[in-house]
């Protein structure tokens, strides 16, 4: 077994500088505990709502941007699906923040060596740079589409040129991810130049 040659100071500290991404993950932690608690927020309101109180009901209608020339006194369907679909939407975009601090730590800074752990992402256990990007890209198209459902269902409060360019932005993402999907597979499929 060779012995591994130390690093000369310049590399050394270079491969080093990696370690100056630890804020940016710490930070995204942060960002995923507002997420938490804005999710918990809007949950409770949704339940207290659900009770009749009136405040909750308003909240909900004012986070959701409903408007209806109808005084609101009770939950509907509508608001309900608007709440519940908000819901998701913290939810997959809490899921990608952690694919990305989980992912991009364990890919850009440092291995977390969980091999062993029974709670071991699937996912993570052949992450890569490559792999990391689809799965990003993949992500933000269901954060995309929750968006243009919540649009949809309360399109009355908007204007055309706001759907339409919602509609396009969505397609966009769409190809942008196939796009990437498909330069991953080819560049998977090249084949290694022969050893001489």
């Amino acid at each position: 077994m060779s012995k591994a040659h130390p690093m000369r100071p310049l590399p050394s500290f270079i491969f080093a500088s990696r370690w100056l991404q630890l804020p940016l993950y710490l930070g995204l932690i942060a960002a995923q505990g507002v997420y938490v608690f804005h999710f918990w927020v809007e949950l409770v309101h949704l339940l207290e709502a659900v009770f009749g109180s009136q405040t909750a009901l308003q909240a909900l209608v004012t986070s959701i941007g409903y408007k209806t020339d109808v005084q609101i006194t009770a939950l509907n369907e509508t608001i309900i699906m608007l709440v519940v679909l908000a819901l998701i939407d913290v939810v997959m975009i809490s899921n990608l923040l952690i694919m990305v601090i989980v992912g991009g730590y364990e890919t850009f800074v440092s291995r977390m060596n969980l091999e062993s752990h029974p709670d071991q992402p699937e996912w993570l256990s052949h992450v890569n740079a490559s792999v990391l990007k689809v799965k990003l890209a993949t992500a933000i198209i269901g954060i995309s589409s929750i968006h243009l459902l919540k649009t949809f269902i309360n399109a009355a409060n908007y204007d055309v040129k706001v759907l339409m360019w919602q509609t396009i932005i969505h397609a966009v993402f769409l190809l942008s991810a196939l796009a990437i999907a498909l330069t991953d597979r080819l560049m998977a499929h090249t084949p290694s130049p022969p050893a001489h």
